[in-house]
C-alpha cells in the first residue's frame, strides 16, 4: 500500500484536475490554488489496520492524507502533536466555563509554520525541486529556512524591512538568502513571483502551490484525536493568509467523509486586526471575496496580510460552518497577552493574543455562550516576539521600589 493515498490536484475554483506527479503552482486557467484529493476509503482502512495511537506522535502519523509518496523522502525536524490545555484564568475573567488552547509555539523554530514547511519541503524535494523562493512576514521564512537547511535545498526568503528581527536571523543563521523590501508582504510577493517567472524557481508563497496547505491541514486532523468526545463548539484562529483556517476545516470535513467524526462541524471563527481586516470586511459585507488593504498596519505581523490568495475558502469554511468575523485594537491585542501572561502563565505571540482578544469580544457581545466550549489556536511562542511585548522592566536602587511587592506579600499574608 502506498504511503499516501493521494490521487490527484483539483483546482479550488473552476474545479479542473491536474495530476500531482510533476510540479504545479496555482491552476493555469484561473491562478486560484490547488487541492489534493484522496481516496479516503483507502486512507480509513489503513487507520483501521493501523490504529493512529500506536504510531508515533508527531504530525506525520496521518500519512495516508499527506501527499508524500515515499517516507524516504521526508524532511523533518521531529514535529510532536501539539498539546490542547484549558486556561481557566482567562477564561473566569471573560466568563467563559471551558476555554482552551493549542499551543503551536512548541514545534521546530516556534509555530505552526513548521507544519507546512515539513509536509511542503518533503514533497517538494520529491519532486525534484531544486531551489524555492517565498515572501514572508517572519515566521513562515524561518520555517521554511530551517527545513531547507536540513533537506540541502537554496532557499531565497523576501520579508518587509519592519518585519519581526529574531525570525530574520533565524532565516540568516539557517544559512537562507534573505532580503528585505520597503512595502508590505504583498510587494513582497510579487518581487517573490517576478522572479520565480523569470528563472522557474518553485514558489512555495502561501497557497501559490499545493502542499504547503497538507501540513497545516494537520492541525485538524490532530484535533480531532484531541476531542474524542466531541469538537468544540468554536475554533478561533487568527488570520491573515488563512492557510491554518482552510486546513483545518479540510482536514474535518475528510474525517466526516471517512466516518470518524459526527456531528455538526465546530464553528470556525477568524480574528484580524482592525488595522489589516480585509477578510471581516468582506464577511460583514456578504461578499465571497476580499478587497486588498492599501495601508496594513499591526503588530501582529502574521496577520498582516493585505489580501489572501485563498480568502474565498476561507469565507466559505466560516459562513458553512456558521462561524464568524471579527477585528480587534492594537490595545487589545496588548492587554490579552498580558493577561494571559498573569492569568495563566502563558506568553503568547501577538497573533495568538489577537485570538484571545477576539474570544473576549464574541462573548460580551453574546455570541459565545457561557458553557460554550471555545478551542483557540495559539500560533507561536510568544518568545519570538520579546521586543515589541507590552512589558516593562522598572529601575530599582533602594528598597523602597520593591512597594508593589512588598504589599502583595503582606496581603497574602493577612
Amino acid at each position: 500500500m502506498s504511503y499516501s493515498a493521494l490521487v490527484h490536484l483539483v483546482c479550488s475554483r473552476c474545479h479542473k484536475t491536474a495530476t500531482p506527479e510533476v510540479i504545479q503552482q496555482t491552476c493555469p486557467d484561473c491562478d486560484a490554488p490547488y487541492l489534493c484529493e484522496y481516496d479516503l476509503e483507502r486512507a480509513r482502512a489503513a487507520w483501521e489496520q493501523h490504529p493512529l495511537n500506536e504510531r508515533p506522535p508527531t504530525l506525520w502519523r496521518y500519512h495516508e492524507l499527506l501527499p508524500l509518496q515515499s517516507e524516504e523522502n521526508r524532511v523533518s525536524l521531529y514535529e510532536p502533536l501539539t498539546g490542547v490545555w484549558p486556561l481557566r484564568g482567562y477564561a473566569k475573567k471573560v466568563g467563559l466555563k471551558h476555554l482552551y488552547v493549542k499551543d503551536e509555539g512548541i514545534l521546530p523554530t516556534g509555530s505552526f509554520k513548521a507544519r507546512g514547511a515539513s509536509v511542503g519541503l518533503s514533497r517538494a524535494r520529491e519532486l525534484g525541486v531544486r531551489a524555492f523562493a517565498m515572501p514572508t512576514n517572519g515566521n513562515a521564512g524561518a520555517a521554511w529556512a530551517a527545513y531547507a537547511a536540513r533537506a540541502k535545498i537554496p532557499a531565497l526568503i523576501i520579508l518587509p524591512s519592519d518585519a519581526p528581527r529574531t525570525p530574520r536571523k533565524e532565516m540568516l543563521a539557517y544559512g537562507a538568502d534573505v532580503f528585505v523590501v520597503d512595502g508590505t508582504i504583498g510587494d513582497a510577493g510579487r518581487l517573490t513571483q517576478a522572479l520565480c517567472k523569470a528563472y522557474g524557481v518553485y514558489d512555495v508563497s502561501t497557497l501559490r502551490e499545493p502542499y504547503r496547505l497538507e501540513g497545516k491541514k494537520t492541525m485538524g486532523l490532530e484535533i480531532a484525536e484531541q476531542f474524542p468526545d466531541g469538537l468544540p463548539d468554536a475554533i478561533v484562529y487568527p488570520t491573515g493568509g488563512g492557510a491554518g483556517v482552510i486546513g483545518i476545516h479540510r482536514a474535518l470535513l475528510q474525517l466526516q467523509a471517512m466516518g470518524r467524526i459526527q456531528g455538526p462541524l465546530p464553528k470556525m471563527v477568524i480574528v484580524q486586526a482592525q488595522g489589516c481586516a480585509p477578510l471581516v470586511r468582506a464577511f460583514e459585507q456578504g461578499k465571497r471575496v476580499s478587497e486588498s488593504i492599501e495601508h496594513p498596519v499591526t503588530s501582529a505581523f502574521g496577520m498582516r496580510v493585505p489580501k489572501a490568495l485563498g480568502d474565498f475558502m476561507i469565507l466559505e469554511a466560516v459562513r458553512e460552518t456558521g462561524g464568524t468575523a471579527i477585528g480587534v485594537s492594537e490595545r487589545q491585542i496588548a492587554d490579552a497577552r498580558r493577561q494571559l501572561a498573569e492569568e495563566d502563565g502563558f506568553f503568547v505571540c501577538p497573533e495568538g493574543a489577537a485570538a484571545f482578544a477576539g474570544v473576549e469580544t464574541l462573548r460580551a457581545s453574546g455570541w459565545l455562550k457561557q458553557k460554550d466550549r471555545v478551542l483557540v489556536v495559539n500560533t507561536g511562542s510568544g518568545l519570538k516576539y520579546t521586543d515589541d511585548a507590552p512589558f516593562d522592566v522598572p529601575h530599582a536602587s533602594h528598597i523602597g521600589d520593591f512597594a508593589r511587592f512588598i504589599k502583595r506579600v503582606t496581603n497574602d499574608r493577612a
